[in-house]
């Protein structure tokens, strides 16, 4: 069927009632497929082409492999009378299809009718195939683009008495992936669902809000900037909520299919993984080139991250938000990782809340998802000060230790430089993980030697320096990877160049066979925005 026909939105007032024949029947409900298929009226549709923005059906075209999607509902109409030849498909296209060849489940937003508001109707329908995803394992794709509840349906006491009527509606177990696309205004409904994703893609100019910029300048009586509101700035630097920007359409439904790739179909299965023999190394070389061996100079850990897994492979999440940390999924190997590094490019690498919480959220998806999880680390600890207490950073450090230690995945951490105090065991030091390898530059401690210094001894380098230096170089004695390794704090002390190779041997070993690499999924219910 042509997901993109738009015949004239009246065929179906052209057949007369009261149908006999089969071939009668059979031109009725051509006509009233036809209808459906037409949304919002050609009118509509060339605006939203002349934007380059795509309609809901043309979306589900680009998401799916060709011809894979069938539809469940298109004959749903608005429940009042007066709106029913107004509202083909009821506003939200709901149905089945596939993404290389796995069965996932799509609600696509039609904002060319009746704004995509919610209603009676079409909740049934979301609420249907929510239940279909879940008892069948195949991920839920929720394409946003809503102005929220239907006005005047939702009005009364009468409306409010039919909402609520879904004690679950709104719970996460992480049985299934859930992935949500924001590609417009998305208020309401598609608000909510976005927010209890595993993975949101934003397209620019988009905007997501629990209510319209229109809505809240009424409500606090002064003008109110859009972008500011809901904008995908905000959610990508400073909420957390969005994991990739992007900036049309294709880019955001390109972007589904690719972390799709990473994920299992459900929980109870393992991550997919690509033929180990397509598997491209880098030059395990370059990493003595990219991270220098002097700690007081910085570098990208992104870079490192790409110069150990397979070539082209790092898919990086929330990366403007909490940049101290680093969180994306990879492959090794061919087989589907988790990574999560602290980042000396930004503060340091020192961890604050942000960094806390983008860490914490994503070991949860990966726990629900049977992923291993990588830890590179080089951090200086948490980072101190008033704005992190503010923020109340001593929560969200244990918040993610927490997530650590319900982690039930493989876990394995490689120390590069620098692992100091409580930041030491939240990124897998010790038995938080089940293998540790530090690098041959690798040093750790419960802080850095030269703070150490001043703390024991009340000295600055500036009072005096030769003792200052002295005093340091007896505190570093015992932090080398080696000390480390002698204590078996690590498990191994490798070079640099071999990170890769120990990696995907130590994976191999902890493959938690015996599960058969499911997990205990203990963090499955945990909130979603932490």
């Amino acid at each position: 069927m042509n997901l993109t026909s738009t015949p004239a939105p009246t065929a179906a007032k052209a057949v007369a009632a009261g149908l006999s024949s089969y071939e009668e029947q059979r031109a009725h409900l051509d006509a009233r497929v036809l209808d459906a298929l037409a949304m919002g009226g050609e009118a509509k549709l060339a605006k939203r082409r002349a934007n380059g923005h795509l309609n809901a059906r043309e979306r589900i075209g680009h998401l799916l492999d060709a011809g894979t999607f069938s539809e469940t509902g298109m004959l749903a109409v608005s429940v009042l009378p007066a709106d029913r030849d107004a509202s083909p498909a009821d506003a939200k296209i709901t149905g089945t299809g596939r993404i290389e060849g796995r069965r996932v489940a799509v609600v696509s937003n039609d904002m060319t009718v009746m704004g995509a508001s919610s209603s009676a109707v079409n909740m049934r329908k979301i609420a249907r195939l929510k239940e279909t995803a879940t008892r069948n394992g195949m991920p839920l794709v929720f394409l946003g683009e809503s102005s929220g509840s239907r006005v005047p349906d939702s009005l009364g006491a009468e409306a409010m008495a039919s909402a609520g009527q879904d004690p679950q509606q709104y719970c996460r177990r992480r049985e299934i992936p859930w992935v949500s696309a924001v590609l417009g205004p998305c208020l309401g409904s598609s608000t909510w669902y976005t927010c209890l994703s595993d993975f949101v893609v934003m397209r620019k100019g988009a905007f997501l809000a629990v209510s319209s910029a229109r809505v809240t300048s009424l409500a606090i009586g002064e003008a109110v900037d859009p972008e500011e509101l809901g904008g995908w700035k905000l959610h990508a630097e400073q909420t957390g909520l969005v994991d990739v920007f992007v900036s049309s359409d294709e880019e955001a439904l390109a972007a589904i299919r690719r972390f799709l790739s990473y994920l299992p179909s459900h929980a109870g299965l393992r991550p997919p993984s690509l033929p180990a023999a397509d598997a491209v190394a880098p030059d395990g070389e370059k990493l003595l080139e990219l991270v220098p061996s002097a700690r007081s100079k910085t570098y990208d850990m992104r870079k490192v991250i790409a110069g150990i897994v397979d070539e082209g492979s790092f898919f990086n999440l929330k990366d403007r938000f909490g940049r101290a940390a680093v969180t994306g999924l990879a492959r090794l190997n061919g087989d589907s990782v988790g990574i999560v590094a602290s980042n000396p490019m930004f503060k340091g690498g020192a961890m604050d809340p942000d960094a806390c919480r983008k860490v914490t959220s994503f070991l949860v998806m990966c726990d629900s998802f049977n992923i291993p999880v990588l830890f590179l680390v080089d951090t200086p600890g948490f980072l101190v000060g008033i704005e992190g207490e503010r923020k109340a950073a001593p929560a969200h450090i244990m918040n993610m230790i927490h997530a650590v230690q319900l982690c039930s995945v493989p876990k394995l951490s490689v120390i590069l430089r620098k692992s100091y105090g409580q930041a030491y065991i939240n990124m897998g030091g010790g038995r938080n993980s089940d293998e540790v390898a530090a690098w041959t530059s690798a040093d750790a401690s419960f802080m850095d030697p030269q703070i150490g210094v001043s703390v024991l001894h009340g000295i600055r380098r500036d009072d005096d320096p030769e003792r200052f230096d002295q005093l340091q170089a007896e505190m570093a004695r015992d932090t080398s990877a080696y000390a480390l390794a002698g204590a078996f704090g690590v498990q191994v002390v490798i070079a640099p160049q071999h990170t890769r190779a120990w990696l995907i041997d130590a994976l191999a070993t902890h493959r938690r066979d015996r599960d058969g690499g499911i997990g205990a999924h203990e963090m499955r219910s945990w909130p979603t925005y932490i």
